[in-house]
């Protein structure tokens, strides 16, 4: 019913926009006018991960909202951005979901299947749906290869998507999964290397660090796999070789989720609530302060680590691709 009126109210607006980028064309012929299949993918595809994540648990009514929006924006501007998107959604909701009933007992809000609400999916996506708009400002709706040599505005801006893509997967799948995999082994909090309990804002483990490796990468490779889809082989064929978006891609995962451990070590609290045993990030009765401070919550923090890794990134892509190429 969610995707049937989704779609009744969506077709239309986005029908409207691209009537208006036609007739805006006749105007001023240098307007990149939208094909409309690309459309039609811009639509279906946020309404159909909408639906999906509210069936399974992993959105709620006003998490779907707030991923049509994503959803479209990054769809509608390029289909490498578009896949790199489904691969995030798809391979988290299955990360959170994984030995779910092993976080219930050190997180004090959790929510079976993540239930990500409008908050949640704009925090994670929000950075990557900005920069995908300046994206489409720059060089309209289409697929480039990354040329920082000839195309530099247009490569920064699609690493800077990639970038905070990469950083949101990778922190989802070191939280997600470190908690729960080599248990035998503490956290350690990242500033100090001190041994905190499981859930501690800040603790890092090995598990959680090749986990953010690991969501980065996922990432990349379906970004890289669309673009060698969706270019000419005459961009190709003109453009440095592409295969380092993995790596980069990879390594942005990795250091998003450093710098979200940081700021959560310094600027997020956490406590452990002596009566039920788990982790809290509010100070309270019978709770034992671990570290941080009560400045920033969790949004927050995945908010500003993806904004500083897409403006991080792009710099680092634009020195890697001399090294590797």
């Amino acid at each position: 019913m969610f995707l049937v009126t989704t779609l009744a109210l969506f077709m239309p607006l986005s029908l409207s926009c691209w009537i208006l980028n036609l007739l805006f064309s006749v105007y001023n012929p240098d307007t990149t006018i939208v094909a409309p299949w690309r459309l039609i993918v811009a639509i279906f595809t946020p309404c159909f991960i909408a639906s999906w994540g509210l069936k399974r648990g992993s959105l709620d009514k006003s998490g779907a909202i707030a991923g049509l929006f994503v959803g479209f924006v990054l769809s509608v501007s390029s289909m490498c951005f578009w896949s790199a998107l489904l691969t995030f959604f798809i391979f988290a909701s299955k990360a959170t979901k994984f030995r779910s009933q092993q976080k219930r007992k050190f997180e004090e809000d959790f929510k079976e299947g993540g239930q990500r609400n409008w908050v949640q999916v704009l925090c994670n996506g929000g950075i990557a749906a900005e920069f995908s708009m300046l994206y489409m400002l720059d060089c309209g709706c289409v697929e480039r290869p990354v040329d920082f040599s000839r195309q530099y505005m247009a490569s920064w801006h699609s690493m800077a998507v990639l970038a905070a893509l990469a950083c949101s997967s990778g922190d989802t799948f070191a939280s997600e999964l470190g908690t729960v995999i080599g248990t035998s082994m503490k956290p350690r909090l990242i500033t100090t290397l001190q041994k905190v309990p499981t859930g501690t804002n800040g603790g890092v483990t090995l598990v959680g660090t090749l986990s953010s490796v690991f969501g980065g990468f996922i990432v990349g490779l379906a970004y890289y796999i669309t673009m060698l889809l969706a270019c000419t082989g005459q961009q190709l064929q003109e453009a440095p070789s592409q295969w380092p978006i993995v790596v980069y891609s990879a390594a942005c995962g990795a250091i998003g989720s450093i710098i979200d451990s940081y700021m959560g070590a310094i600027l997020q609290y956490s406590g452990i609530n002596e009566d039920k045993k788990c982790i809290v990030e509010r100070p309270g009765p019978n709770v034992t302060h671990i570290c941080g401070n009560a400045l920033l919550d969790n949004h927050s923090v995945n908010l500003l680590s993806a904004l500083f890794t897409a403006l991080l990134g792009p710099r680092i892509a634009f020195y890697g691709w001399q090294y590797f190429v």
